[in-house]
């Protein structure tokens, strides 16, 4: 087995979504809950379909933001991962609707921040390890920290 890290490529703006799934339906599955959750909403996904062609399948209401997605999942080109980039909106105004979705089996990560995926690749393919999700923490909140994460959730409609 030989390990892999692939870094995911995606505008500073976007958000990501990573998981696993199980069946060739999942890119009309998870479109549907996607536009379903938030009206309007711009996304792209890309699927690694798993066997038969072993084809990326993909699905979404932005050009660029679909083809990027198809690139990542074929970089990462792990058995029935898929991925979701979205832009204007947040991964908790969707991740629900995307864990309902009856195929998706995991969520490896729901992000703004840097991904990188680590990959094992035996001869039969590749498959995930793990996700590396933004920095290391620099220490613990203080009461000006707290004040800050607190503020940002008012600003943007989180809460009250």
């Amino acid at each position: 087995m030989e390990t892999k890290v692939v870094k995911i490529e995606k505008p500073a703006e976007a958000n990501i979504i990573v998981g696993q799934t199980h069946f060739i339906k999942t890119v009309e599955d998870i479109y549907e809950a996607m536009v379903n959750s938030v009206p309007g909403i711009k996304f792209g996904i890309g699927f690694c379909e798993s066997s038969g062609a072993c084809l990326v399948r993909s699905e979404g209401t932005d050009p660029e933001l679909k083809a990027l997605a198809e690139k990542n999942a074929l970089s990462i080109g792990a058995g029935h991962v898929f991925v979701v980039l979205m832009k204007d909106s947040y991964p908790i105004n969707v991740l629900r609707a995307i864990k309902e979705v009856p195929e998706v089996c995991s969520i490896y990560c729901a992000t703004a921040n840097p991904v990188e995926i680590v990959i094992a690749e035996t001869e039969q393919g590749r498959g995930i390890l793990g996700v590396v999700d933004g920095a290391r923490p620099k220490g613990v909140e203080g009461g000006s920290d707290i004040k800050w994460r607190k503020d940002l959730l008012r600003k943007i409609g989180y809460k009250i």
